[in-house]
């Protein structure tokens, strides 16, 4: 088992603000289109309802987990921390859907079954539609800005198969009235 620490910090902006701010569309949709995961995952792009699924609430819960490795050596290792730290972020976040009456945003794409196995890629209805949701990306936000201007700290990217200094999670849960416990 790979030793890491992991802290959530976390930030509530009203949501028509995070939209004006740090929604860039046109240039995420773009580098959305470049992955193979872009019409063959059902958490990933293209949607016909974005401005729909962002509408209706008023705050935003910003999640920014940050993953500390002991070792920083393969980046198979980060793979291991971020599905972990992921699966524990997206229970705690449909926890919330269900007791604030709010809507989630997991940090990146789906983790529920290998994309290479999503039933979007043949035509089908996804295998968990209670469970399955959008990551913040997806819908066009700027994570790089979100973290760097909202709480301070800068993305970092693997290099040489190395991990960096740390890792970063972004997931988000929509809501109107009571701020969510976190």
């Amino acid at each position: 088992m790979i030793e890491y620490k992991s802290y959530d910090y976390t930030r509530t902006i009203p949501v028509d603000d995070y939209i004006l701010r740090y929604r860039d569309e046109r240039r995420f949709m773009a580098y959305c289109r470049e992955c193979r995961r872009y019409g063959n995952c059902w958490s990933c792009p293209p949607f016909n309802d974005s401005e729909d699924y962002l509408s209706g609430f008023r705050n935003l819960l910003i999640v920014c987990t940050r993953i500390t490795p002991v070792v920083l050596d393969a980046v198979e290792a980060g793979q291991e921390l971020m599905h972990r730290e992921r699966s524990r972020l997206d229970k705690r976040l449909l926890a919330l859907e269900e007791e604030y009456n709010g809507r989630a945003f997991y940090a990146g794409s789906c983790i529920l079954c290998p994309w290479e196995e999503c039933t979007r890629r043949s035509g089908k209805a996804c295998r968990y539609p209670l469970r399955i949701r959008r990551s913040l990306e997806a819908c066009g936000f700027d994570l790089g800005r979100t973290t760097s201007e909202l709480f301070g700290i800068e993305m970092k990217w693997s290099e040489n198969r190395n991990l960096p200094e740390y890792l970063l999670l972004v997931s988000g849960f929509l809501y109107d009235w009571e701020t969510p416990i976190w």
